[in-house]
Protein backbone atom coordinates (compact mmCIF):
# COMPACT_ATOMS: atom_id res chain seq x y z
CA UNK A 1 0.00 0.00 0.00
CA UNK A 2 0.86 3.24 -0.98
CA UNK A 3 2.13 5.73 2.01
CA UNK A 4 -0.36 9.08 1.84
CA UNK A 5 2.84 11.15 1.63
CA UNK A 6 4.17 9.58 -1.51
CA UNK A 7 0.68 10.09 -3.40
CA UNK A 8 0.62 13.07 -5.65
CA UNK A 9 -2.06 14.56 -7.94
CA UNK A 10 -1.46 14.09 -11.28
CA UNK A 11 -1.06 17.32 -13.82
CA UNK A 12 -1.42 16.70 -17.17
CA UNK A 13 -0.57 19.82 -19.85
CA UNK A 14 -2.81 19.32 -23.25
CA UNK A 15 -1.80 22.12 -26.30
CA UNK A 16 -4.73 23.20 -28.68
CA UNK A 17 -4.58 24.68 -31.95
CA UNK A 18 -5.30 28.48 -30.87
CA UNK A 19 -6.86 29.86 -33.55
CA UNK A 20 -8.81 33.28 -33.75
CA UNK A 21 -12.40 32.72 -34.18
CA UNK A 22 -15.22 35.11 -35.20
CA UNK A 23 -18.67 34.73 -33.38
CA UNK A 24 -22.15 36.11 -32.86
CA UNK A 25 -24.04 36.59 -29.39
CA UNK A 26 -26.78 34.27 -29.54
CA UNK A 27 -28.46 35.28 -26.00
CA UNK A 28 -27.58 37.27 -22.94
CA UNK A 29 -28.15 36.59 -19.36
CA UNK A 30 -28.19 38.20 -16.34
CA UNK A 31 -27.71 35.46 -13.71
CA UNK A 32 -27.00 37.70 -10.81
CA UNK A 33 -27.02 41.58 -10.12
CA UNK A 34 -23.17 40.73 -10.73
CA UNK A 35 -22.49 38.16 -13.53
CA UNK A 36 -23.66 38.27 -17.09
CA UNK A 37 -24.15 35.58 -19.14
CA UNK A 38 -22.85 35.35 -23.04
CA UNK A 39 -24.04 32.93 -25.35
CA UNK A 40 -21.64 32.76 -28.47
CA UNK A 41 -22.31 30.63 -31.29
CA UNK A 42 -21.31 30.27 -35.05
CA UNK A 43 -19.57 27.46 -37.21
CA UNK A 44 -15.92 28.93 -36.35
CA UNK A 45 -16.93 27.01 -33.59
CA UNK A 46 -16.04 23.88 -35.26
CA UNK A 47 -12.92 21.97 -33.74
CA UNK A 48 -13.02 24.11 -30.23
CA UNK A 49 -12.00 22.70 -27.23
CA UNK A 50 -11.40 23.55 -23.40
CA UNK A 51 -10.38 20.37 -21.48
CA UNK A 52 -10.30 21.82 -18.36
CA UNK A 53 -12.49 24.22 -15.75
CA UNK A 54 -9.42 26.37 -15.26
CA UNK A 55 -8.57 27.34 -19.10
CA UNK A 56 -8.96 30.77 -20.60
CA UNK A 57 -10.03 32.41 -23.71
CA UNK A 58 -9.03 35.93 -24.67
CA UNK A 59 -11.52 38.11 -26.28
CA UNK A 60 -11.11 40.81 -28.43
CA UNK A 61 -13.27 44.04 -27.55
CA UNK A 62 -12.96 47.50 -28.55
CA UNK A 63 -10.66 49.82 -26.48
CA UNK A 64 -13.44 53.23 -26.69
CA UNK A 65 -10.40 54.91 -28.16
CA UNK A 66 -10.85 52.98 -31.79
CA UNK A 67 -8.61 50.34 -31.11
CA UNK A 68 -8.86 46.65 -29.30
CA UNK A 69 -7.52 45.06 -26.11
CA UNK A 70 -7.75 41.50 -25.30
CA UNK A 71 -8.84 40.06 -21.94
CA UNK A 72 -8.85 36.79 -20.60
CA UNK A 73 -12.01 34.76 -19.77
CA UNK A 74 -12.72 31.02 -18.93
CA UNK A 75 -14.81 28.93 -20.81
CA UNK A 76 -18.27 28.68 -18.74
CA UNK A 77 -19.89 26.13 -21.07
CA UNK A 78 -19.62 24.49 -24.25
CA UNK A 79 -21.75 22.23 -26.67
CA UNK A 80 -20.10 21.06 -29.94
CA UNK A 81 -23.16 19.31 -31.18
CA UNK A 82 -25.33 22.66 -30.60
CA UNK A 83 -22.22 25.09 -31.99
CA UNK A 84 -22.48 27.05 -28.89
CA UNK A 85 -20.26 28.60 -26.26
CA UNK A 86 -21.28 30.09 -22.95
CA UNK A 87 -18.92 33.01 -20.53
CA UNK A 88 -20.00 34.83 -17.75
CA UNK A 89 -18.68 38.49 -17.02
CA UNK A 90 -17.98 39.15 -13.21
CA UNK A 91 -19.37 43.26 -13.48
CA UNK A 92 -17.07 43.95 -10.74
CA UNK A 93 -15.60 46.32 -12.44
CA UNK A 94 -15.51 49.04 -15.91
CA UNK A 95 -13.21 47.78 -18.13
CA UNK A 96 -13.57 47.40 -21.32
CA UNK A 97 -14.78 43.60 -21.77
CA UNK A 98 -17.30 44.37 -18.91
CA UNK A 99 -18.64 47.36 -20.81
CA UNK A 100 -18.70 45.50 -23.76
CA UNK A 101 -20.61 42.94 -22.25
CA UNK A 102 -23.41 44.85 -20.97
CA UNK A 103 -23.99 46.79 -24.25
CA UNK A 104 -23.85 43.64 -26.25
CA UNK A 105 -27.06 42.19 -27.93
CA UNK A 106 -28.03 38.97 -30.00
CA UNK A 107 -26.20 39.57 -33.44
CA UNK A 108 -23.26 41.53 -32.28
CA UNK A 109 -20.02 39.76 -33.19
CA UNK A 110 -16.92 39.38 -31.09
CA UNK A 111 -13.67 37.33 -31.51
CA UNK A 112 -12.07 34.58 -29.31
CA UNK A 113 -9.02 33.42 -29.31
CA UNK A 114 -7.93 29.51 -27.46
CA UNK A 115 -7.28 28.44 -25.39
CA UNK A 116 -4.03 27.77 -25.67
CA UNK A 117 -3.42 24.80 -23.69
CA UNK A 118 -4.92 23.34 -20.50
CA UNK A 119 -3.92 21.82 -17.58
CA UNK A 120 -5.99 18.75 -16.43
CA UNK A 121 -5.52 17.95 -12.61
CA UNK A 122 -6.00 14.09 -11.43
CA UNK A 123 -5.01 11.22 -9.74
CA UNK A 124 -5.44 10.28 -6.11
CA UNK A 125 -7.61 13.06 -5.32
CA UNK A 126 -10.13 11.84 -2.50
CA UNK A 127 -11.82 15.83 -1.95
CA UNK A 128 -11.12 19.32 -3.30
CA UNK A 129 -11.30 22.68 -1.63
CA UNK A 130 -12.43 25.70 -4.57
CA UNK A 131 -11.71 29.26 -3.12
CA UNK A 132 -12.26 32.38 -4.70
CA UNK A 133 -14.05 35.69 -5.63
CA UNK A 134 -17.22 36.44 -8.08
CA UNK A 135 -13.87 36.32 -11.31
CA UNK A 136 -13.00 32.98 -10.32
CA UNK A 137 -16.94 31.54 -9.88
CA UNK A 138 -17.75 30.22 -13.82
CA UNK A 139 -14.57 28.22 -13.47
CA UNK A 140 -15.31 26.96 -10.02
CA UNK A 141 -18.62 26.28 -11.28
CA UNK A 142 -17.83 24.52 -14.03
CA UNK A 143 -15.45 22.36 -11.85
CA UNK A 144 -18.09 21.52 -9.95
CA UNK A 145 -20.25 20.46 -12.27
CA UNK A 146 -17.84 18.51 -14.18
CA UNK A 147 -16.42 16.19 -10.73
CA UNK A 148 -17.98 12.83 -10.57
CA UNK A 149 -20.41 12.10 -8.87
CA UNK A 150 -19.81 11.36 -5.16
CA UNK A 151 -16.76 13.67 -5.11
CA UNK A 152 -16.41 15.39 -1.96
CA UNK A 153 -16.39 19.34 -2.54
CA UNK A 154 -16.37 22.08 -0.78
CA UNK A 155 -16.68 25.68 -2.25
CA UNK A 156 -16.04 29.18 -0.42
CA UNK A 157 -16.68 32.19 -2.96
CA UNK A 158 -16.67 35.87 -2.09
CA UNK A 159 -19.19 37.75 -3.84
CA UNK A 160 -20.58 41.08 -2.84
CA UNK A 161 -23.91 39.82 -1.42
CA UNK A 162 -26.81 37.12 -0.62
CA UNK A 163 -28.56 38.04 -4.54
CA UNK A 164 -24.70 37.13 -6.22
CA UNK A 165 -25.21 33.21 -4.94
CA UNK A 166 -25.75 30.96 -7.94
CA UNK A 167 -26.92 27.51 -7.59
CA UNK A 168 -24.43 24.89 -8.87
CA UNK A 169 -26.35 21.71 -10.24
CA UNK A 170 -23.77 18.42 -9.78
CA UNK A 171 -23.63 15.04 -8.65
CA UNK A 172 -20.90 15.66 -6.60
CA UNK A 173 -20.95 16.36 -2.83
CA UNK A 174 -20.75 19.67 -2.74
CA UNK A 175 -20.86 22.08 0.00
CA UNK A 176 -20.91 25.49 -0.42
CA UNK A 177 -19.53 28.63 1.56
CA UNK A 178 -20.05 32.34 0.65
CA UNK A 179 -18.46 35.23 1.90
CA UNK A 180 -20.46 38.39 1.99
CA UNK A 181 -17.70 41.25 1.07
CA UNK A 182 -17.55 44.72 0.16
CA UNK A 183 -13.98 45.11 -0.72
CA UNK A 184 -12.84 42.56 -2.96
CA UNK A 185 -9.38 43.21 -2.20
CA UNK A 186 -9.94 41.99 1.60
CA UNK A 187 -9.01 38.82 2.12
CA UNK A 188 -10.01 38.52 5.85
CA UNK A 189 -14.14 36.74 5.23
CA UNK A 190 -12.54 34.03 3.03
CA UNK A 191 -9.27 33.44 5.39
CA UNK A 192 -11.80 32.82 8.17
CA UNK A 193 -13.97 30.03 5.71
CA UNK A 194 -10.99 28.49 4.26
CA UNK A 195 -9.85 28.26 8.40
CA UNK A 196 -12.85 25.78 9.50
CA UNK A 197 -12.19 23.32 5.96
CA UNK A 198 -10.57 20.21 7.46
CA UNK A 199 -7.59 19.55 5.06
CA UNK A 200 -7.87 15.77 4.83
CA UNK A 201 -4.87 14.03 3.12
CA UNK A 202 -5.45 13.70 -0.54
CA UNK A 203 -7.69 17.01 -0.67
CA UNK A 204 -6.61 19.15 -3.39
CA UNK A 205 -6.69 22.73 -2.60
CA UNK A 206 -7.52 25.68 -6.17
CA UNK A 207 -7.42 29.34 -5.43
CA UNK A 208 -8.25 32.33 -7.43
CA UNK A 209 -8.83 35.47 -6.85
CA UNK A 210 -6.96 39.19 -6.76
CA UNK A 211 -3.75 38.60 -6.71
CA UNK A 212 -2.76 39.58 -2.93
CA UNK A 213 -5.63 37.70 -1.54
CA UNK A 214 -4.74 34.60 -3.31
CA UNK A 215 -1.39 34.92 -2.08
CA UNK A 216 -2.93 35.38 1.14
CA UNK A 217 -5.00 32.21 1.25
CA UNK A 218 -2.27 30.35 -0.55
CA UNK A 219 0.47 30.98 2.52
CA UNK A 220 -2.41 29.88 5.08
CA UNK A 221 -3.12 26.93 3.29
CA UNK A 222 0.81 25.74 3.60
CA UNK A 223 1.18 27.20 6.91
CA UNK A 224 -1.35 23.88 7.81
CA UNK A 225 0.80 21.76 6.63
CA UNK A 226 -0.74 20.99 2.69
CA UNK A 227 2.02 19.55 0.72
CA UNK A 228 2.90 22.46 -2.48
CA UNK A 229 1.77 19.91 -4.84
CA UNK A 230 -1.82 19.44 -3.81
CA UNK A 231 -2.34 23.04 -4.16
CA UNK A 232 -2.84 25.63 -7.23
CA UNK A 233 -3.17 28.94 -6.69
CA UNK A 234 -3.72 32.17 -9.24
CA UNK A 235 -4.24 35.69 -9.45
CA UNK A 236 -7.11 36.00 -11.34
CA UNK A 237 -7.00 40.31 -11.17
CA UNK A 238 -4.53 42.79 -9.82
CA UNK A 239 -5.81 45.53 -7.78
CA UNK A 240 -4.65 48.96 -9.45
CA UNK A 241 -3.88 47.23 -13.22
CA UNK A 242 -5.79 46.79 -16.05
CA UNK A 243 -5.42 43.44 -17.51
CA UNK A 244 -3.19 41.82 -15.50
CA UNK A 245 -2.74 38.69 -13.96
CA UNK A 246 -0.36 36.08 -11.93
CA UNK A 247 -1.05 32.47 -13.51
CA UNK A 248 0.82 30.55 -10.49
CA UNK A 249 1.80 31.86 -7.69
Amino acid sequence: MTPPALLLPVVDRIRHDAQRRRLTVATTTRLTPNMLRLRLEGPALAGFRSASPGDHVKLFVPDGAGGTVMRDYTPRRHDPVAGWLDIDFALHDAGPATLWALSAAPGDTVEIGGPRGSMVIGGPIRSWVLVGDETALPSIARRIEEMAAGMPVTSIVAVPGAADRQVIATSADHHATWVHRTDPTDATGLLAALQRVDLKPQTFVWIAAEADVARRLRDAVLARGLPPEWLRAAGYWLAGEADATVKDL
